[in-house]
């Protein structure tokens, strides 16, 4: 009778057994090289913790769920996604933590995890807070401590961002990405910037190269050509971050970067920064400007505030490549006098450039009749549609080529953030790693960049592939261009012509211009010439 109430008992104890995994987290790798490291303090304890627990079945499970160096912040660490799947599995009873903040930092995560392990009917205890999930209290418990948990990780962040504020407003370099042309000094007193002669020649000589050919692309082909790649550094820990094809998105980001004038960026303020400057300020705004007048979503330019600046943006000094700008001025009689002027031959003198002062009303007038004469010159036709198909053929080579390099771009970008998340430093106890923060910040600013950068140029891509130059359509258009021409307004005609024309080239030497027509525009320009006879018919007819 004694033996068959020990097998009872015995029987009891076994159903009743309950395997706990240790689960165990620290947030940097820092000390993890160590032969006895926290992640091994955290084990230790848990095992005592279920040890003291035995009475009621409690066994400790041999595996090792130790995510070391990840944040608490998401769940997107290695070992717990394995302790999520053995739970899945059904080898889990028993959630073992040494704190509760251990399993997760975030409270909208913690609240998914607790409802993840009661579908699973998983309980959830705590070494050092001795809550437990078996009881409705300690449930309230565990809730609490997880919005503690959030609320102390979210204070850290705001803090390391108002120290990293306060130190920017004072011009310092607190960390990121190395810009190409500067080394970092790193001293007791703090990290300083200091100029890399090698690299801050090829930054100046990046800035020349802009504003010579004012566009992105023919920039990044000649520093291919030149072999030059963005920078190459080492981080404190070591690690080398090897430079990169210089493309259209971290080129503009360069240009853009008041870094090189000697200033710092915060929150869209500029301070002056502590470090020298490589470029002048003076050639960096010029640029600036250039890139603003070449940004895609630019409306419809006047010209200096004139209407009648019909050719503004597209004319082009035939003697040095600079673009030629609209002014206008008062004559004796208070008549107005409007002008092309290339900027080099304005703002260097004639010496530099000969391009002489151009009169607009006749420079637009011959442009325009040169438009309206192609309609009686069949072989023109075919010889610029001829043209602009071969222009849209390679723009679309390009462009194809640029959503590749993008695409990779991005990819890592997206790879390094992931990685950057998981070693930013979020303990309470331990200062906040503003570097990692800031690198990581840097890289979502790159992200959202190359993603808005890769859907345009798939846009343009895309309008470019369906729009084939299509003779008939170019001449249609034609013969509707003369009619409708003179009863639109000048902001409407200016609109037309950047629809049609990519540039001119005056030379005003030899008196001879070229016109290169956009690969699309003859499409563009039957469409928009067929909508605006409809729209000016009733003053046509008037006419």
């Amino acid at each position: 009778m004694a033996r068959r109430k020990a097998q009872t008992s015995v029987a009891t104890q076994e159903t009743r057994q309950m395997r706990c995994a240790i689960y165990c987290r620290k947030s940097t790798s820092e000390g993890l090289e160590r032969e006895f490291n926290s992640l091994d303090a955290q084990r230790e304890a848990g095992e005592a913790y279920v040890l003291s627990q035995r009475h009621e079945g409690w066994v400790a499970l041999p595996q090792i769920y130790h995510d070391g160096g990840f944040t608490g912040g998401n769940t997107d660490r290695p070992a717990l996604q394995c302790l999520l799947a053995d739970i899945d599995a059904g080898l889990v009873d028993v959630v073992i933590v040494y704190k509760i903040d251990r399993l997760s930092r975030s409270l909208v995560d913690f609240l998914g995890l607790m409802k993840r392990f009661d579908e699973s009917n998983i309980a959830l205890a705590s070494v050092t807070q001795q809550i437990r999930t078996d009881s409705s209290m300690g449930r309230l418990m565990l809730n609490i401590l997880a919005a503690f948990g959030e609320y102390e990780r979210e204070l850290i962040g705001e803090r390391t961002k108002d120290k990293m504020g306060a130190a920017r407003r004072k011009g310092k370099f607190v960390g990121g990405g190395l810009p190409l042309g500067y080394d970092l000094d790193a001293a007791p007193t703090g990290s300083k910037l200091h100029i890399n002669p090698t690299e801050a020649a090829v930054v100046r000589e990046l800035f020349q190269l802009y504003r010579r050919h004012q566009g992105l692309l023919p920039v990044v082909k000649e520093a291919a050509r030149r072999g030059w790649r963005t920078k190459t550094w080492i981080t404190r820990d070591g690690k080398v971050k090897a430079g990169g094809t210089l493309d259209r998105s971290n080129l503009h980001r360069l240009l853009t970067n008041v870094i090189y004038i000697g200033k710092v960026e915060y929150e869209e303020e500029i301070f002056d920064g502590e470090h020298e400057a490589i470029v002048e300020e003076s050639l960096f705004n010029e640029v600036r400007e250039i890139l603003k007048g070449q940004a895609r979503t630019k409306g419809v330019h006047g010209g200096n505030g004139h209407p009648d600046a019909l050719l503004k943006s597209l004319l082009r000094c035939g003697h040095c490549g600079y673009a030629m700008i609209h002014g206008h001025t008062r004559k004796g009689t208070g008549s107005q006098y409007r002008y092309y002027t290339c900027t080099t031959s304005q703002k260097q003198g004639v010496d530099v450039c000969p391009t002489s002062t151009v009169p607009a009303a006749a420079l637009e007038g011959f442009v325009v009749d040169q438009i309206r004469s192609m309609t009686t010159q069949p072989e023109m036709i075919r010889q610029v549609v001829t043209e602009a198909e071969t222009v849209r053929a390679t723009r679309v080579t390009v462009l194809q080529q640029d959503v590749t390099t993008l695409e990779t771009h991005l990819l890592e970008r997206q790879r390094a953030g992931q990685q950057l998340a998981r070693v930013l430093q979020v303990e309470v106890t331990a200062a906040p790693n503003t570097i990692v923060l800031d690198q990581l910040q840097q890289l979502e600013r790159e992200i959202t960049e190359t993603s808005q950068a890769l859907v345009e140029v798939r846009q343009e891509l895309k309008v470019l592939t369906a729009r084939k130059v299509s003779v008939k359509e170019f001449r249609a258009a034609l013969e509707l261009f003369d009619p409708v021409w003179d009863v639109l307004y000048p902001v409407e005609r200016a609109r037309i012509l950047r629809l049609l024309i990519e540039q001119i080239d005056l030379n005003t030497s030899t008196g001879k211009i070229g016109i290169t027509f956009r690969p699309t525009g003859i499409a563009a320009l039957h469409e928009e010439m067929t909508s605006a006879q409809q729209l000016a018919a009733p003053q046509i007819e008037e006419a």
